[in-house]
């Protein structure tokens, strides 16, 4: 009798690949906890003026700032890392678009295009967590 290996077990990356992998999520969750989210939510200037610009108020440049703070710390969870990444992407594919149609500043949408490839590509690696995290909440 042999037994079938689980779903998750084989979706777990290689050590190299799991080093790469590591090494991406720290920095980029570092750069969003760091550079992104506490700007907007300490109220740094350029921040405030973005989302002025934008119209949506405080609120908005608010909830963004806890998304992106919470996407951050999320990359540093192993549990979660998969999750944070795939709405990490979500969020940088929404703030391409507004970068391109509500600031008017399109030349500025491949780098959050970028970061969500990257994004989605953690998250198809970290797939594993997202199946583990799903079965948690099913039982």
């Amino acid at each position: 009798m042999t037994a079938i290996p689980a779903p998750a077990a084989e979706a777990r990356p290689g050590k190299t690949l799991n080093r790469v992998l590591w090494t991406l999520q720290i920095l980029l969750g570092l750069f969003f906890i760091i550079a992104s989210a506490l700007p907007k939510l300490f109220g740094q200037e350029t921040a405030v003026q973005s989302f002025d610009d934008i119209g949506w108020g405080d609120w908005f440049r608010y909830f963004t700032g806890i998304v992106e703070l919470s996407g951050g710390i999320g990359l540093l969870v192993p549990r979660l890392s998969g999750l944070a990444a795939a709405g990490l992407s979500i969020t940088m594919v929404l703030a391409a678009a507004t970068q391109a149609f509500l600031l008017d500043a399109p030349a500025m949408s491949p780098f959050p295009l970028v970061l969500a490839v990257v994004f989605a590509w953690i998250a198809y690696e970290r797939r594993d967590t997202i199946i583990a995290v799903r079965e948690m909440l099913s039982r």
